[in-house]
C-alpha cells in the first residue's frame, strides 16, 4: 500500500472530530467559525478597554454585535446554529468586525452558502501522463500534490531535495509528525501555520469527505500543534513564496517554491534566485544518490496508457 495515496491505515477504527450540531442536527460551521475568531481580536483592537475582570479571551459576544450594528440576540442566534441565513451585509460587517481579510471573509460568505456542495465521490486521484513527462524535463526539485496534499508524483531532484517528497508521502502529516521535517524548515513554525490555515480551506469544503476526515482526525490525535491550529479556524491560500531548508549536506538553501494548478493537481516547484549560492548547491543535487533515476509515480496514481519503464529512465 502506499501511505498516504488512498490513506494511512487508521486501525480498525475511524477517527474524525465531532462537530457542534445545531437544532436541526447539523454542523455549526459558521457558529465555530465566528466563535474561533472573535477569540482572536483583543478588546483594544477594536477600541474597547479590556479591563481585568474579562472572562473569555477576544470579544464578548454583544461587544462583536454592537460593532457590527445587529442585535446581541440575533447575533447569539447565529453563533448557536439557530440562524443559518444571514445576509450578505451581516456577513460583511462581521468580516469587517473580527478583521479578517480577503480570503477569510470568502470563506465566512461561503459557510452560509445556499448552494448545495457537490459531494465527492471517493476516487484514487491519477496524475496524466503529461504531468510526468514535464516532471521528467525538469531539472529543479519537483512533484505533483493531490487535493488531500499527497504526494502523487515526484523527480530526482525533489527526493534528493528532501526523501519526505517520495511519491506516497504525505505533505501535510510529514510536517507534522516527522522530526526530520522541523530541522529541514527553517521557519518550521510559519510553514505549519500557513500550511494548517490552507488545509481548512481545502479539507473543510466537503463534510461528507471521509478522507479528509480521516486526515484531520489522525493529525488532531497526534499533534497537538495541530490540534491548536486547527481550533483557531485560520484559513488562508497556501501560494507560493520563499522556504529556508536545511538539507543535510548541502547544508542551508534559500529556495523560491511556486505552486501551479493543473487541473485537480497542483505541481510544486522550488528554484533559486539566478546566481545565487543556492542555484550552485542546487546544480549538486544530480550527483547525490536518489532512490530513483528519472520521475516516479506509484502505478496505483498513474493513468492508463503510460510505458513506466520509459518515465522511469
Amino acid at each position: 500500500m502506499i501511505r498516504g495515496v488512498a490513506g494511512p491505515p487508521l486501525g480498525t477504527r475511524t477517527v474524525g472530530i465531532v462537530e457542534p450540531m445545531n437544532a436541526e442536527g447539523e454542523g455549526n460551521a459558521l457558529g465555530e467559525y465566528l466563535r474561533a475568531r472573535r477569540g482572536l481580536v483583543t478588546p483594544e483592537q477594536v477600541g474597547f478597554p479590556s479591563g481585568a475582570n474579562r472572562r473569555v479571551p477576544g470579544l464578548r459576544r454583544e461587544e462583536v454585535a454592537l460593532l457590527a450594528g445587529i442585535s446581541a440576540d440575533y447575533y447569539l442566534r447565529l453563533e448557536r446554529g439557530r440562524d443559518n441565513n444571514p445576509s450578505v451585509q451581516v456577513l460583511e460587517a462581521l468580516a469587517r468586525v473580527l478583521q479578517l481579510d480577503e480570503v477569510e471573509a470568502d470563506y465566512l460568505l461561503a459557510l452560509t452558502d445556499p448552494r448545495p456542495r457537490v459531494r465527492r465521490p471517493q476516487r484514487t486521484e491519477r496524475v496524466p501522463a503529461r504531468l510526468l513527462h514535464l516532471l521528467a524535463a525538469l531539472d529543479l526539485p519537483a512533484f505533483v500534490e493531490g487535493r488531500y496534499f499527497d504526494v502523487l508524483a515526484s523527480n530526482a531532484a525533489a527526493v534528493a531535495l528532501s526523501p519526505r517528497l517520495e511519491p506516497g508521502q504525505n505533505r501535510l502529516r510529514s510536517l507534522l509528525l516527522d522530526p526530520e521535517e522541523r530541522e529541514f524548515h527553517k521557519n518550521w513554525e510559519e510553514a505549519v501555520i500557513s500550511f494548517v490555515a490552507a488545509a481548512r480551506q481545502t479539507l473543510t469544503s466537503d463534510p461528507g469527505d471521509a478522507r479528509a476526515v480521516e486526515l484531520v482526525g489522525e493529525l488532531s490525535i497526534a499533534s497537538t500543534r495541530f490540534r491548536t491550529l486547527w481550533a483557531r479556524h485560520d484559513v488562508k491560500r497556501l501560494d507560493g513564496g520563499s522556504a529556508i531548508l536545511n538539507h543535510p549536506i548541502l547544508g542551508e538553501l534559500h529556495l523560491n517554491r511556486e505552486k501551479m494548478p493543473i487541473g485537480e493537481f497542483v505541481m510544486v516547484i522550488y528554484y533559486p534566485d539566478e546566481h545565487s549560492s543556492a542555484a550552485e548547491k542546487l546544480c549538486l543535487l544530480a550527483s547525490l544518490p536518489s532512490k530513483i533515476s528519472g520521475p516516479r509515480a506509484s502505478d496505483s496514481v498513474l493513468d492508463d496508457g503510460i510505458n513506466r519503464e520509459d518515465l522511469r529512465g
